[in-house]
């Protein structure tokens, strides 16, 4: 399935829902930016522009309490297949059907 959202979207989504869970546990930049062991310069250059790296994303998601969140949302189906013949008898793709139902 293709996603139709855009880096720039993503980027944004994030860096809005970043912020607004530390601003709902009450700490400021430099709060989060000591407890996190991000430096202030990356946290303030990734709330203005949604820039960062992954290690210190990462640490700023543990602090914020939503890592685990992002990792279960990353994990791949556990489908796997061990020939292409698996994946032709797999019955989970749905043939359309022609014509209307009522």
């Amino acid at each position: 399935m293709m996603s139709l959202i855009t880096v720039s979207k993503a980027q944004t989504s994030l860096t809005k829902y970043m912020r607004a869970r530390r601003l709902d546990m009450g700490l400021t930049q430099e709060g989060l930016a000591e407890r996190s062991g991000v430096n202030l310069r990356t946290l303030r250059k990734f709330e203005q522009k949604g820039l960062i790296s992954l290690e210190p994303f990462l640490k700023l998601a543990m602090v914020l309490g939503c890592l685990e969140n992002f990792v279960n949302a990353a994990e791949l189906s556990k489908t796997e297949f061990a020939s292409i013949d698996d994946v032709l008898k797999d019955n989970n793709v749905k043939t359309p059907k022609k014509g209307w139902r009522k």
